[in-house]
């Protein structure tokens, strides 16, 4: 288990002699514990959104991934994200992905939601990761920030449970968000 010392900076080589039964992530070398685990609402449209993109990309050349993978994107940046696609298997080590996923979706929940909506979107942004969706299970919505030309997100378009949405980085995949957050279609 890390002793932490407080405003120390710790790297992603001393984050992974870690051992602890906790989750971690680093950003900026700052140490963020994962802990309480997800509510049953995150874990739902979590596991809606997997299964929905298992299928469509199976034979597809990109790989899917869940949490707890660890995503490398510095010496000093190491994050676990509930649910990401990697398009280039270079990025694909026997032990983490090193550099940015193409798509990055996180689940809202009241203990990191502002760490998502803050500190995760601008590592994201800062990495070039093409695609920022935030699933929010309280407010029925998704979030969703697309990385410009200019290395910055444009301002977050947000699609309702009812509504379809269409994953740029995965050739306009059309997601049905009803299927997702589990509420009625809207032709219903």
């Amino acid at each position: 288990m890390p002793i932490f010392k407080a405003q120390e900076k710790y790297t992603v080589q001393e984050y992974m002699t870690w051992n602890d039964d906790k989750r971690w992530e680093l950003i900026e070398g700052v140490a963020y514990d994962m802990t309480p685990a997800p509510n049953a609402a995150h874990q739902r449209i979590l596991g809606n959104f997997y299964a929905f993109l298992h299928g469509a990309l199976r034979g597809h050349r990109c790989s899917l991934w869940i949490a707890p993978r660890d995503v490398v994107f510095s010496d000093w940046d190491v994050v676990q994200p509930d649910l990401f696609v990697v398009c280039d298997p270079q990025k694909e080590t026997g032990k983490f992905i090193q550099g940015a996923p193409d798509l990055i979706i996180e689940v809202l929940s009241p203990a990191t939601a502002k760490k998502d909506r803050g500190e995760k979107k601008d590592l994201y942004e800062r990495h070039g990761v093409k695609e920022y969706l935030l699933a929010d299970p309280e407010g029925l919505y998704v979030e969703r920030f697309l990385l410009g030309r200019d290395g910055h997100y444009s301002r977050g378009q947000v699609f309702g449970a009812r509504e379809t949405l269409s994953l740029q980085t995965l050739d306009d995949l059309p997601v049905p968000l009803w299927e997702v957050f589990g509420v009625e279609p809207p032709d219903a």
